[in-house]
């Protein structure tokens, strides 16, 4: 033994193939790929690389720094890949190239290995890997790869051709495989050529075919080339599908077709018999429909009858309702056959509310009106009926068709509260200027709050508080002549409801509104209050609003009382009117206010009277100097006597004597000293 990394460092200068060998001998791995790097010895270096089998090798010398890799992978490609005998091998060199992202390199080392005799020449799997890197690097060689190859999984390559697109590809991998139904796919789904798929079909003639085209045929409403696609099939399995479409592109005759074969092969569904019953129908075709309403079937006939009904096959229809006896249905086809004699004999053999109201709407929508009034009498008996006619005969329009029935049924037996409300509701919108007398009528025999809201609705103000007074809504009843006063206001009958409420804020708010509207009836409005209200909060409020004037009256009919905030209030409007003969009366009778601030106020009044008022205040209020002095202000020395006098006091009466001993007063002496 000798050692490889001295012995090749030693023959690189004398003999590279001998560095190479001893290199080779101890797998030293970068000193060789140098080594026949500088010597271009890639072939050799290619064996290496490929007996090695090392990834982390390949991973180096395919690295996009190695500037020699494209002659590497030439050498790899033709000299070493195809002299290998093992798989394992070159398994590991085609990942490599895979890991690099090389994949036209890659592409030319499994071609040669594939499409040149070798032992890998079957291997299913490297077959696989060469079209999946084709169709991703090189689409153009797909094709050829289809047409050459078998080994590969079929289904998965043509998967991955659907995935990127590559439908031509994927149709003739199907093709080869005979996958004919897989391959009719392709062309409808991803090529979508309907008329390549119908000569697929015609071609390899197969039911399954022929299937798969119908349905394409369908889906883009070639429904006559897809009914007889189906037909070809022999297959009804899509007949819910092909019904509706057929139905809605008017294709009849050709859906009879479909569905007599469908019934052939044995379908035996209603969707099928119904269908093909609506088809003689539709095509007025009424003796064949007879004949087979009269075979065995599964058709729903009923449903068959009410579509016919619907789209206006009004014979059909009754050919439909008369093969089961359904006397309802058919009294209304009747009357659109302009039968109306037979169709209210029909309701009555019927003798139900739903048939009385069939029949009713089909004569509403003829504008037969009597016999509709026949029919809606029989209804709106039912209390849960008439809010549905009055809907109905609302919404065609025919209002006074409507009044005039309701009118009519007030004199049944069976009449009921509904019937007076909904009669009430319909004049408040079509005759409103006859409302009141019908409320006055039968106010009592009306659902009342329903009444109320239809007044709202329609601005019925007297109606509306007419019908509150009546239900005891005497709150609302206030409010809605106030907010309504231009046309429900009437200043008797607010009296008479305002002492009714129970809600004390509508007192003051009806105060408010008389001070706005009708200022010369709030006096009036305030002494039938007057019980109710709190006479402080009324004082204030028209305080704040300077309107105490307006209230006189109304003060002085409660200063009884003897509140504060009432004294004061009527000081105020006496002082300010002069009227001092009246303030006078006040002062001494009701004492409950100010009187030092309303002293302070008349003493510097211009007017003696209600300085002298001031004085009397001073004096009830044992404020004798003050008294006194003000009456000498005035030379009132009667009043300034009489003080001093009432006051009792030794010192008031000699400041007195003191000021009338000067010559202007001495009169007065003789009365002073009495005192």
């Amino acid at each position: 033994m000798y050692d490889t990394l001295t012995v090749g460092k030693y023959c690189e200068k004398r003999d590279p193939n001998l560095a190479y060998i001893a290199y080779r001998k101890g797998q030293n791995d970068l000193e060789l790929i140098n080594i026949t790097n500088e010597n271009t010895m890639f072939r050799a270096q290619a064996r290496y690389l490929l007996e090695r089998a090392d990834a982390e090798i390949w991973s180096f010398v395919l690295n996009d720094n190695n500037v020699h890799r494209r002659s590497l992978v030439d050498q790899v490609i033709a000299t070493a890949v195809p002299e290998s005998n093992e798989p394992q091998k070159v398994s590991v060199a085609v990942k490599a190239f895979l890991d690099a992202d090389m994949p036209a390199e890659l592409i030319e080392l499994l071609e040669k290995i594939i499409l040149e005799p070798s032992p890998f020449s079957d291997n299913g799997s490297l077959q696989n890997l060469l079209m999946l890197t084709a169709a991703k690097a090189d689409k153009s060689r797909l094709m050829d790869y289809i047409q050459r190859l078998s080994e590969y999984d079929a289904e998965e390559i043509a998967n991955m051709c659907i995935d990127q697109g590559l439908y031509e590809e994927a149709f003739e991998i199907y093709k080869k495989q005979e996958n004919h139904a897989a391959a009719t796919n392709v062309l409808v789904e991803h090529v979508v050529s309907i008329d390549r798929a119908q000569e697929y079909a015609e071609r390899v003639d197969l039911p399954e075919v022929w299937s798969k085209v119908a349905k394409a045929q369908l889906d883009g409403l070639r429904v006559t080339d897809s009914i007889e696609s189906y037909i070809k099939a022999r297959d009804s399995s899509n007949y819910n599908e092909v019904i509706e479409t057929a139905t809605h592109a008017g294709k009849d005759e050709e859906l009879i077709k479909y569905l007599k074969m469908a019934r052939q092969l044995g379908t035996r569904e209603p969707a099928v018999d119904t269908a093909l019953a609506f088809c003689f129908a539709r095509l007025d075709q009424l003796p064949e429909l007879e004949d087979f309403l009269r075979s065995p079937n599964v058709a729903d006939v009923e449903a068959s009858g009410d579509k016919a009904y619907e789209e206006g096959f009004h014979q059909a229809a009754k050919i439909f309702f008369s093969s089961i006896s359904n006397w309802a249905k058919l009294a209304t086809t009747l009357v659109h056959l302009g039968e109306y004699q037979n169709a209210v004999d029909c309701a009555r053999r019927a003798n139900s509310v739903k048939v009385w109201k069939q029949v009713n709407e089909a004569c509403v929508a003829k504008k037969e009106f009597r016999l509709a009034q026949i029919c809606g009498l029989n209804l709106i008996v039912h209390a849960e009926e008439l809010q549905d006619l009055v809907k109905q005969y609302e919404q065609e329009g025919y209002f006074e068709e409507l009044i005039s029935l309701l009118e009519a049924g007030l004199g049944l037996e069976r009449a009921h509260m509904g019937m007076f409300t909904e009669l009430g509701i319909a004049l408040s919108k079509y005759h409103p200027e006859r409302v009141m007398e019908h409320l006055k009528l039968f106010w009592s025999r009306i659902n009342i709050p329903k009444m109320i809201r239809a007044c709202e609705e329609a601005h019925l103000w007297p109606e509306l508080i007419f019908l509150y007074c009546h239900f005891d809504e005497w709150d609302n009843a206030a409010l809605a002549m106030m907010e309504r006063a231009a046309d429900a206001w009437e200043h008797h009958s607010f009296k008479d409801i305002i002492v009714k409420v129970a809600n004390l804020e509508i007192y003051y708010r009806a105060l408010n509104h008389y001070l706005q509207e009708q200022p010369l009836l709030l006096t009036d409005l305030l002494q039938a209050l007057t019980p109710r209200v709190d006479v402080n909060r009324v004082v204030r409020m028209f305080e704040k609003s300077d309107n105490i004037p307006i209230i006189k009256p109304f003060l002085l009919n409660v200063q009884g009382q003897n509140k504060r905030v009432v004294n004061n209030a009527i000081h105020d409007l006496l002082i300010e009117e002069d009227d001092y003969k009246t303030l006078k009366d006040s002062v001494e009778n009701y004492d409950n206010y100010d009187a030092v601030e309303l002293a302070q106020r008349l003493e510097k009044h211009e007017l003696v009277f209600f300085r002298q008022i001031a004085a009397q205040i001073y004096r009830k209020n044992k404020r004798w100097q003050k008294s006194i002095a003000l009456s000498k202000q005035d030379k009132l020395f009667k009043d300034a006597i009489e003080t001093a006098a009432i006051s009792g006091k030794p010192d008031v009466v000699e400041d007195l004597l003191r000021y009338v001993r000067t010559p202007p007063f001495f009169p007065l002496l003789s009365l002073l000293t009495l005192l």
